[in-house]
């Protein structure tokens, strides 16, 4: 709560959407996010919001609205309910709409032993916006579902070698500048890995190998500086795959 007015002064004019994890499916929070006019996905978990489960079960029941598709090689199943009625606060006397959106998904994969194995998942989410066939496939897929690749980042910096878990230090400083030296440096091992020039040195040494070898060959005398200087002021075709 104290972030979003801090964010809210120093940006005003910021539009924010906010992806959030179950643990901020209150009444409160969302509350909160709709005074300062920022929509949100927020993860529904079975457990939560018992009301909000229970009216969205008998809505769709009365009037469903799905829709299907292939997304890379999952096949999902949506469905969703708009303009549901949650009551919060003392004696229920303040009203928030939301929206709830569910998505099955069913695919196969190849287990250790070459068996075809099939797997499905199931996903919920909060909306503040209502939902409809054209927006499902944006606001679940493009956006609720992109926080996953947001914390993943963070997982790779906290335990692969970015030692970000337990930094610390005596100057606050000192400690901004490294974090924003790892960030750096995470952004630009990334699009590394994924150039067309190094795939396969990455290949065969994996990512932690490859950036140890990279940063060997930095540091060590055998890189003709005359040589490097003429490559640099080359133009230069950064290929992405």
């Amino acid at each position: 709560m104290r972030l979003s007015d801090r964010l809210k002064i120093w940006f005003p004019r910021l539009p924010i959407r906010l992806r959030l994890d179950g643990l901020y499916a209150n009444g409160p929070v969302m509350q909160r996010c709709r005074d300062l006019h920022w929509p949100f996905m927020i993860v529904l978990k079975d457990q939560d919001l018992f009301t909000v489960w229970q009216e969205f079960h008998t809505l769709h029941a009365r009037k469903p609205q799905g829709f299907q598709q292939n997304w890379g090689k999952r096949q999902q199943h949506f469905i969703w309910v708009n303009d549901l009625d949650y009551a919060l606060g003392p004696n229920g006397r303040h009203r928030l709409p939301l929206h709830v959106v569910v998505c099955e998904e069913i695919w196969e994969r190849v287990d250790e032993r070459a068996r075809t194995v099939t797997e499905t998942s199931l996903h919920a989410w909060l909306s503040s916006q209502p939902l409809s066939r054209e927006k499902v496939h944006a606001r679940c897929n493009l956006g609720a579902r992109y926080r996953w690749g947001i914390e993943a980042g963070f997982l790779v910096e906290k335990r692969q070698g970015y030692h970000y878990e337990h930094a610390f230090a005596l100057d606050w400083n000192a400690m901004r500048g490294y974090h924003l030296l790892m960030r750096l440096a995470h952004g630009f091992n990334t699009l590394a890995r994924f150039t067309r020039q190094l795939r396969s040195l990455y290949q065969e040494l994996g990512v932690r190998g490859a950036i140890r070898f990279i940063r060997s060959s930095c540091a060590a005398p055998w890189l003709d500086p005359a040589r490097m200087r003429v490559l640099l002021a080359e133009p230069f075709l950064l290929q992405l795959e």
